[in-house]
């Protein structure tokens, strides 16, 4: 795959990207908490860009699947660049902070869209779940390394200069993807906009089986990384360490998942790995020490790599006209439901220990994969039978 020169560019241009949003989200979780000592504000701070990312995935996410798709990520991405750039001013007021964090988030929705819209036109069909698993396993891997070096680095640099770190990253990504993608003239016609964007999301939200995976594939996972956003409000010495043990977790899961099993396997491992998500962490509620929690955290993360057999499953329910759009909406409502799952999570955390919190809200995760179970399966089945199968041939995705 990586001998393939688009999707290289587009693998290294992600890495670039995730090390980047990882030390700026650290730099910027590390000042809120700094200046306002409110686990609340911590937590939004570091998973805030999420909530726009809904706002995009319900207006202009057909841009995903424009014409010109490769202009239209190096624009974004130039965008992004010019926010990163912005936090590192040091006398900007917090409000103007959060207002970047959410037009950041906004505009990176956008771009997700497209890179993944690029991704199933750069690999063949075949290799779209391998590569996927590889971009995947990599971000974990950025991201274990982003948290590590991220603790490091505010030891010994103000954020704003971590903020400079991350912005020089974004740059080289942007200049990574600007030299290697090249424009793909089989998008269909049609200007992008809003109309289009909705009629998309219409029928897409419209279908039973579709709309059931998106729920799984939004809600538990963002209700544990709530858990994730109270890590400096739990053990603010320690939250790098945490962060990045959860990375690793994911790193492995992903590797494990998909590389080592086959599509079956993937299928019937769904709803174990979406209940190993957040069943480590209702240890929470003892106070483990250190390295207990540690191996807890690293452990749910392997939970996380339950989104590919559903990702697997939603890609072939779309329609290729659409595919970097719906692509895009996961992703959008993934990230949202980070923002969201903070939100709840520091909320809680307000009135109750963090501890307590991480217990509650990891609890809620559970009750929402246990119940949803029943309509995850329906939707396998759905998907083997629009692929001529006989139901349950690949094993349900429970």
């Amino acid at each position: 795959m990586l001998r393939n020169r688009e999707f290289a560019g587009l693998y290294a241009g992600l890495t670039l990207s995730v090390a980047a949003s990882t030390l700026s989200g650290f730099a910027l979780g590390t000042l809120v908490d700094a200046r306002t000592g409110s686990p609340f504000l911590t937590a939004v701070s570091m998973y805030g860009a999420t909530f726009a990312t809904v706002i995009g995935a319900l207006t202009l996410m057909s841009v995903a699947d424009g014409g010109r798709p490769r202009r239209t990520l190096v624009a974004l991405q130039c965008v992004s660049l010019a926010g990163v750039a912005a936090q590192a001013l040091p006398g900007l007021p917090l409000a103007a902070r959060f207002g970047l964090l959410l037009l950041l988030g906004f505009f990176q929705s956008l771009g997700t869209g497209t890179r993944l819209g690029l991704l199933a036109e750069v690999v063949p069909r075949a290799g779209y779940a391998p590569a996927r698993s590889l971009m995947n396993v990599t971000a974990g891997a950025t991201a274990v390394l982003g948290y590590a070096v991220g603790g490091v680095l505010t030891r010994h640099l103000t954020p704003y200069q971590v903020f400079l770190v991350a912005a020089a990253l974004t740059a080289a990504g942007l200049a990574v993807v600007a030299a290697t993608v090249r424009e793909h003239s089989i998008r269909p016609a049609g200007r992008p906009g809003l109309r289009r964007t909705r009629a998309a999301n219409r029928e897409l939200i419209g279908d039973p089986g579709r709309r059931a995976l998106l729920l799984n594939l939004w809600v538990p996972n963002g209700l544990v990384v709530g858990c994730e956003a109270l890590f400096l409000s739990y053990a603010p010495d320690h939250a790098g360490s945490l962060l990045a043990a959860a990375s690793a977790g994911m790193l492995l899961g992903d590797l494990v998942v998909g590389r080592l099993l086959t599509a079956a396997g993937r299928r019937r491992a769904a709803f174990p790995l979406r209940l190993l998500l957040a069943v480590p962490y209702l240890l929470f509620a003892l106070h483990p020490p250190l390295p207990l929690a540690l191996v807890a955290v690293f452990v749910s993360g392997a939970g996380f790599a339950a989104t590919l057999p559903l990702q697997e499953l939603l890609l072939a329910a779309t329609p290729d006209a659409v595919r970097g759009q719906v692509q895009g909406v996961e992703s959008a409502g993934r990230m949202t439901w980070q923002g969201l799952g903070a939100a709840v999570a520091g909320g809680v955390a307000s009135v109750l220990a963090p501890a307590a919190a991480i217990t509650a809200v990891a609890a809620a995760s559970i009750a929402v994969t246990v119940a949803s179970r029943p309509s995850v399966a329906r939707a396998a089945r759905a998907a083997d039978i629009r692929a001529g199968a006989a139901p349950g041939h690949s094993g349900p995705a429970a």
